[in-house]
């Protein structure tokens, strides 16, 4: 690969920090500009399943991922008034037979803190809000607030779900409000394992709301998402302040588990945003430029997917790069051929969760309860939330999807 090509990456969250990881370790000049004045990521757990692992791994992170990490030991679907287990499936040794890699829950900011630490630090720039972008037939230029600009071979939108660059390309969507509301909130564990909380991946399933569990930062913390339908409008934001009580009133009358568990959160840990949903893109590309991570495809949470389809992505097009010296076209044709069609399902399929999640009359609730029980009867391994599909997918065999493609064709 020419050492001469050169990248323009905007923005540095995990997505944006991974290319640069993978383009580095390709060989290939990245330069990333973030908004914010350094690196870092608000305090809240991420799973990290097996297929971001792989990613990881092939980041050469892996060991890393092992020192930040949580394993959990199952992932159990819990009844939200008595904890009734609606399945349990088994995660160490299943998914590294079945899927070739560990399921980890990390704390973001480790996460982010490991995708960045080898990042030059005089291949980034901070306090650098992207404008827009243009582009002629030789390169591309990303503009910035204060009036400057960086050309580059290649410009890749990595800012997240308001993304500038996706705006300058394909003009500003229309997210649809989907009523639902979520909180994120940390537990400072004292002493591993809390009584109330077991080391699982829990789902707890209630009428019109749900809410996941687990530990994170070796157990030392718990991290936990919960969902709640709601009328009121809330903002598309991840850093909006939510309290104790709040999180408390909507969750009144769940096990007492549950309430135990929200009574320890941290009110400066605690935020709430609104969940709006955007349709799946028919493209991401125009010439240099294209997008990544939430950038190209925003997705509800309810299949813990948003960073791992992040890693994927940057994997994938550090691949497209390397394997296309110098042929741009050709390099952003095959990532979005490889990552379109598969972050596309991502997102409708969790788009479905959040409704059977939430299925609100006893007889709905009873039906599905009762679907999952004959599923882990006959399958033992088998993923509750049904995400064999996400899990056995391989970013770092991309090339050879490649190859063979090309071969065919």
């Amino acid at each position: 690969m020419s050492k001469s090509t050169k990248v323009g990456i905007v923005g540095g969250g995990i997505g944006g920090a991974a290319l640069a990881r993978a383009l580095q370790r390709q060989g290939i000049d990245a330069y990333v500009f973030e908004r914010a004045p350094a690196f870092g990521e608000i305090g809240a757990g991420v799973q990290m399943t097996p297929n971001a692992v792989k990613v990881l791994r092939g980041l050469g992170l892996e060991a890393d991922l092992e020192r930040i990490g949580f394993l959990p030991q199952a992932m159990v679907g819990r009844n939200w008034n008595d904890a009734r287990e609606v399945f349990r499936t088994p995660l160490q040794q299943m998914c590294r037979d079945n899927f070739g890699a560990d399921f980890h829950h990390v704390h973001r900011a480790d996460l982010h803190a490991i995708l960045c630490k080898d990042i030059p630090a005089e291949r980034v720039r901070f306090n650098t809000v992207c404008t827009g972008v243009t582009q002629n037939t030789d390169s591309a230029t990303v503009h910035f607030e204060d009036g400057s600009t960086f050309e580059a071979d290649i410009i890749v939108g990595a800012d997240g779900i308001h993304s500038a660059v996706r705006d300058a390309l394909w003009g500003k969507d229309k997210p649809s409000f989907t009523g639902h509301m979520c909180w994120r909130a940390l537990v400072p564990v004292q002493q591993h394992p809390l009584p109330f909380v077991s080391p699982d991946a829990s789902f707890w399933f209630g009428p019109k709301a749900h809410i996941v569990t687990y530990y994170v930062k070796g157990g030392a913390a718990v991290n936990i998402v919960a969902v709640n339908e709601s009328e009121e409008w809330v903002a598309e934001s991840w850093t909006e302040p939510s309290s104790r009580e709040e999180l408390l009133a909507a969750y009144r009358g769940w096990h007492q588990n549950i309430i135990d568990l929200l009574e320890q959160t941290d009110p400066e840990q605690t935020f709430k945003w609104g969940l709006f949903d955007r349709d799946p893109m028919k493209q991401w590309a125009k010439d240099r430029v294209t997008l990544l991570g939430d950038a190209a495809h925003p997705m509800l949470p309810f299949l813990s997917q948003g960073a791992a389809m992040a890693l994927e992505d940057a994997f994938v097009l550090a691949e497209m790069i390397a394997y296309f010296p110098n042929d741009y076209q050709s390099a952003l044709r095959c990532y979005e051929a490889e990552r379109l069609p598969r972050t596309s399902r991502v997102q409708l399929e969790a788009r479905e969760r959040g409704r059977t999640y939430h299925l609100s009359t006893p007889e709905e609730q009873r039906a599905r309860d009762e679907a999952l029980k004959r599923q882990q009867a006959e399958n033992p391994n088998a993923v509750g939330i049904k995400a064999e599909w996400v899990y056995e997918y391989d970013a770092t065999h991309c090339k050879e999807r490649i190859v063979v493609d090309e071969a065919v064709g």
